[in-house]
């Protein structure tokens, strides 16, 4: 019953652009939500933010992925299609592991030319992992980095 009444968790676009629902990428693993649920970003700037509070909880070696986890709630970001590949190429760290940080923070610097140069596309989900338990409400459309909800989670 307490659930009920559980406030959502609102989760911001990480970069510019236009957000589709998860399962309009062209990837099987993320739109067939082997991952979790979501939404993904054709996006447009190279500053990636932190969507929601919280701690980060990983960040892949070749700086193409992190998450952040806020309660039990733990939101992936993963930068382009294939992109551990590129073994870092194109990505700037600028937080790590354990780093506590509020939406809109800058987490990640990111070359998206030269990630469509090298072949890799540049859609970006935001998934919620975990997700078979948990409220989505997603919203789709333009957005703005640090400003625009994209989802709701609780």
């Amino acid at each position: 019953m307490l659930g009920l009444f559980k406030k959502a968790i609102k989760i911001y676009a990480p970069m510019n652009g236009n957000v589709v629902d998860i399962t309009e990428i062209d990837d099987p693993v993320f739109s067939q939500k082997m991952v979790g649920d979501g939404v993904a970003i054709i996006p447009e700037s190279m500053d990636v933010l932190a969507p929601m509070d919280g701690e980060i909880t990983q960040f892949f070696e070749t700086g193409h992925a992190f998450s952040i986890k806020n309660g039990d709630i733990e939101i992936l970001v993963h930068v382009g299609m294939d992109t551990v590949e590129l073994k870092g190429e194109g990505f700037t760290k600028i937080k790590k592991v354990g780093d506590t940080v509020k939406h809109g923070d800058v987490i990640l610097k990111v070359d998206l030319r030269k990630i469509e140069e090298l072949g890799k596309k540049i859609d970006t989900p935001i998934v919620v992992m975990d997700a078979e338990d948990k409220e989505i409400k997603k919203i789709t459309g333009a957005a703005t980095a640090g400003e625009t909800v994209i989802m709701e989670v609780k």
